[in-house]
């Protein structure tokens, strides 16, 4: 059986958990206790803070764990990247007060920044060649500046709404991150089958997201036509219809793509457009 550490609450918990529900992962929705087995799949969840997930996975007390590239990188922990996972996206960033004029990143030099993420803090500064003094804080790093704690913040931005509200701007955008499924380097090899057919149920929901299934009727004389707008990932499905001269068309779409394709068929004489969610797809 796997073992896989997630975070026991916040964000990255909800969507973790509705990620692995996609995948066909039962688990007991009554009351969370520190560990839960699915019911139909030989997985047993532990719930975690996120920064102690990385060790936990590094010294094999989980077999795997699904953590914020954030948390990872700053643990730095011994573990490997099995698959980028493509939610729970944010950014880390430097930001100080909004009417400070900024010059660059040698602006930091000799300041004081508030941070939850030293690790990666210090490497980008040396980087840079910067030598700045960093403060260790959890919890609320943007109230630093404004309470005289700190020149400058280094922390998770999202939709940057929390900065704007603590009259702060962001001016170096220091790393990406994402979720992260990440696993131990010394997995049995009964375990990296199991870990296999996870991965297969995976790959089956992030190949589904944002694609669309669609039918529709088409007169066969502009049939070519159709064909050559529709960017699918094979030649579509063509079935002819009772009334002569007419045939539907079945074919995927990315959703980016999908108003505009839709304005190009209706033009071609596509009618009765039905457009379905996918849940799954299986290359």
């Amino acid at each position: 059986m796997l073992r896989i550490a997630v975070q026991a609450k916040g964000r990255l918990f909800d969507e973790t958990m509705s990620f692995l529900e996609e995948s066909d992962i039962k688990l007991s929705a009554t009351k969370r206790t520190l560990l839960v087995q699915s019911s139909n799949f030989p997985l047993e969840v532990l719930f975690l803070r996120d920064d102690d997930i990385p060790q936990t996975v590094a010294t094999g007390v989980a077999d795997l764990g699904i953590v914020g590239e954030n948390e990872f990188m700053e643990k730095a922990e011994d573990a490997e990247i099995v698959k980028r996972l493509g939610f729970s996206k944010c950014r880390l960033s430097l930001a100080l007060p909004k009417d400070i004029e900024y010059s660059g990143p040698q602006w930091f030099e000799g300041k004081k920044i508030a941070t939850s993420y030293p690790g990666i803090l210090s490497r980008y500064l040396k980087e840079q060649g910067v030598k700045a003094k960093i403060h260790v804080i959890t919890g609320s790093v943007e109230v630093s500046p404004g309470i005289g704690l700190a020149d400058a913040i280094f922390d998770i931005v999202s939709s940057g709404s929390t900065l704007v509200s603590n009259r702060l701007k962001e001016v170096e955008v220091v790393m990406k991150s994402e979720a992260l499924l990440i696993g131990n380097k010394n997995m049995s090899e009964e375990k990296k089958e199991i870990l296999n057919e996870l991965l297969f149920r995976m790959n089956a929901v992030k190949t589904a997201e944002d694609k669309k299934y669609v039918l529709m009727n088409a007169p066969k004389e502009k049939l070519d036509e159709i064909i050559a707008v529709l960017p699918g990932m094979k030649s579509p499905t063509v079935m002819p219809l009772a009334q002569e001269g007419w045939c539907s068309v079945h074919t995927v779409l990315d959703e980016k793509c999908f108003w505009e394709i839709i304005g190009k068929l209706k033009a071609l004489g596509a009618e009765g457009i039905l457009v379905l969610p996918i849940e799954k797809m299986i290359l």
